[in-house]
């Protein structure tokens, strides 16, 4: 194939003052001359930060990708971008998820960079990463950091994240003293990586893989398995072929590849989260990927991997059991992979896959023997999500499936967390708890706190799941039955804002609808004794926020960050 013309030359390729300039200041780190005499630029984007524990091992993991770029002949250049730890930024890391992709896409546009490998784990860091490579398209291939290895308390796996939610209600519930709450938190998380459970950030990693976009097996293989070293040090080598290819990211974000995804994200059992970042993809590279794909492509997949929080596993039993190539191989025999979606190793997605082993069929079950016979993500929509909201059935209850309750109605997480343990909040289980004004404008941010903890009381009589409904997120280690993404939000004064105590909510999973049983009438009056809330910032990052970010039902992105802007070498410097 014949090699293309590397972007890095309009730095580095001239005999004038520009082309001294830039290659006698990089030489000040002792590069020898003859590095930038035609090799490709390798750029990598990392996001290592020990703000960000899932992605504090990273340093190690890019010499090995350096390690390979070398090998392979490119010319590696590690570069920071802004790294989002979900585990502590506040208000939440998916505000900042569209400002980090303008970090990295920026980075790479505005320097000399031929192709990135992005250095991802923790939930939004690999969606900002794609999108700012997406919009500037080079050739850009992932390698995602890995789980933790599987957390272990007396004698049993626990997994990260989902652990937390269930040990945190059987404190409140009388079942757990608080020391042995506070004993598990080491047992937890004792390795490098991100949550081993089907979180958002193993979800992603999975979602990477089947797009496309990493390597086979990226997915899985633990963090600090040597194999992670292994791929990295192989992604470092690719990477170098795919910029003399001109392997562009728009040549692998097709259609088809989001829909591979979409099937995918059903079969493990992945985060909703995925919703929001796969739609903000597509967004990214001009393909139309809505709301009703995911329903209409997701609905009849089977969930065959038995993982925490849907199922029994965790992350480490996936990898030694097959990983996400085994679960694409069944797929693909079933007729629900297009295998001819290709893939950063110039390979197709089919051929990746092709008779993967299963070595453990408990953990990988047999297509006629799934967790749940239709997984995937169910969209609802109704006069109280009329843009559409979100469920994911493999985590709920199957009894509350379709349900019809009186709603106790929380105007923000600050009032729930006042009102939920009060003895004397009129609560049962037949309640539906709705929360409002947690959208991505309205906290902003769309934090993950639509997962509402029950109320003390109801615990302690043995209720473990109700319905619940808000404009906000989850954390895809959540679960129960738990109605999501509120489309439009209640800030915007969707119908969610209108809600009030006592008002009957109809769920029909199965029907995929969502109802308020008030009457149009009821609602309109309603609507104009609506105060729009006043924003909380009128300047700085959260006002632009604020101001441009689309509903979840179009990504959550940015109005103004739609669409690919390509990789034009910027005007020389003088």
């Amino acid at each position: 194939m014949e090699k293309q013309k590397l972007r890095s030359q309009a730095w580095f390729g001239g005999k004038d003052k520009d082309g001294f300039i830039h290659r006698s200041w990089m030489r000040n780190q002792g590069f020898p001359g003859d590095v930038f005499d035609g090799r490709p630029v390798i750029g990598i984007c990392n996001t290592w930060s020990e703000l960000t524990p899932c992605n504090a091992h990273f340093r190690e993991l890019a010499q090995f990708v350096k390690n390979g770029v070398w090998e392979a002949g490119g010319f590696p250049l590690e570069f920071p971008v802004t790294s989002m730890g979900e585990t502590n930024m506040r208000p939440t890391a998916m505000m900042f998820r569209n400002l980090v992709s303008m970090d990295v896409e920026e980075s790479i546009r505005a320097n000399p960079i031929d192709a990135v490998v992005l250095l991802c784990g923790c939930d939004k860091t690999t969606p900002s990463l794609v999108m700012g490579a997406a919009s500037c398209d080079v050739p850009a291939i992932v390698l995602s950091g890995g789980p933790m290895l599987n957390g272990r308390y007396r004698g049993e796996q626990i997994g990260s994240g989902t652990v937390v939610w269930q040990m945190s209600e059987a404190v409140k519930a009388g079942k757990m003293s608080q020391q042995e709450f506070l004993d598990a938190e080491s047992c937890m998380s004792r390795s490098a990586g991100h949550c081993m459970t089907m979180g958002t950030a193993s979800t992603m990693a999975c979602m990477v893989e089947s797009l496309g976009l990493s390597l086979p097996g990226n997915a899985a293989i633990p963090a600090v398995d040597s194999r992670r070293k292994v791929l990295a040090h192989e992604t470092g080598r690719r990477i170098v072929a795919m910029a003399h290819e001109d392997l562009r990211i728009s040549k692998i974000l097709k259609r088809e590849a989001f829909l591979n995804a979409i099937r995918a994200n059903a079969a493990v059992g992945g985060s909703t989260n995925a919703v929001i970042h796969l739609i903000a993809f597509a967004g990214r590279v001009g393909v139309p990927l809505t709301l009703d794909d995911w329903d209409k492509y997701g609905h009849d997949v089977r969930t065959i991997l038995d993982l925490q929080p849907s199922g029994r596993f965790l992350m480490e039993d996936f990898y030694y059991a097959g990983g996400l190539p085994a679960v694409l191989s069944k797929l693909a025999d079933h007729g629900q992979l297009d295998g001819d979606a290709l893939t950063v190793n110039g390979r197709t997605i089919g051929e990746n896959v092709k008779d993967a082993p299963i070595w453990n069929s408990e953990v990988i079950r047999d297509y006629e023997k799934p967790l749940v016979e239709s997984g995937g993500v169910a969209v609802l929509r109704g006069n109280l999500c009329p843009d559409g909201a979100v469920l994911k059935p493999s985590a709920a209850s199957p009894q509350l499936m379709k349900h019809r309750g009186r709603a106790v109605v929380f105007e923000s997480i600050e009032h729930y967390r006042e009102r939920i343990d009060d003895p004397d909040l009129a609560i049962d289980e037949t309640s539906v708890m709705v929360l409002k004004y947690c959208g991505p404008r309205g906290y902003p941010g769309m934090p993950e706190v639509g997962n509402m903890g029950l109320p003390a009381k109801l615990l302690a009589r043995g209720i473990t799941d109700m319905v619940r409904i808000s404009d906000a997120r989850m954390s895809g280690t959540a679960y129960g039955t738990v109605v999501l993404h509120v489309s439009p939000e209640a800030a915007l004064g969707g119908p969610l804002a209108l809600v009030r105590e006592g008002d009957w909510i109809e769920l029909d999973v199965e029907a995929r609808r969502l109802h308020l049983e008030v009457d149009s009438a009821e609602l309109e009056r309603r609507r104009a004794e609506w105060i729009a809330p006043d924003p909380a910032f009128k300047s700085g990052y959260q006002s632009l926020y604020v101001k441009h970010v689309l509903q979840a039902d179009k990504g959550a992105d940015f109005d103004f960050l739609l669409g690919c802007r390509g990789h034009a070498v910027p005007r020389e410097s003088h």
